[in-house]
């Protein structure tokens, strides 16, 4: 068997391998998993739906996955996104940040919002939803903004 067949065959052996292998999935059973998110920083109906659309599937403790995750590896990559998401900042986990960090949090929201950095163009791709306006990108910082004030901390 030449080389080539040989690595061939060893790939198609880890592919199938991988289907049956599969990262846990982001998903809750808590209907409430942003909650404490939304009581404090208080976003409009407009905002807590751009929130939805646009950052909750990577940064809280609920993604709504698309059929391709089903298939590895995109499962494995999808899982890799949302792991380094949430290590950023995770919505679900927001009544554990102190004062300082979740004005912080606001802050970097605010800055990403603004320099189109986030929703991330991977994500937009095939969440064409997501693709925000200049109008809802200020909505979205003005709105963080004005949250950034409950902390006590933005000068």
């Amino acid at each position: 068997m030449k080389i080539a067949k040989k690595i061939a065959v060893a790939l198609l052996v880890v592919f199938v391998v991988m289907q049956f292998i599969r990262p846990d999935k982001n998903v809750t059973d808590d209907p409430d998993y942003v909650a404490v998110f939304e009581s404090e920083t208080n976003p409009s109906q407009e905002v807590k739906q751009l929130l939805e659309t646009t950052c909750y599937d990577c940064h809280s403790d609920n993604t709504v996955y698309p059929w391709y995750n089903n298939i590895a590896p995109v499962s494995y990559w999808l899982a890799d996104h949302i792991e380094h998401g949430k290590g950023h900042l995770d919505f679900s986990n927001w009544e554990n940040y102190d004062a300082e960090k979740k004005d912080h949090k606001l802050e970097e929201i605010i800055e990403e919002v603004k320099e189109e950095k986030m929703p991330l163009k991977e994500y937009t791709w095939t969440h064409q939803e997501a693709r925000l306006t200049q109008e809802q990108r200020e909505t979205i910082s003005a709105w963080a903004q004005e949250a950034r004030l409950r902390y006590g901390i933005t000068q």
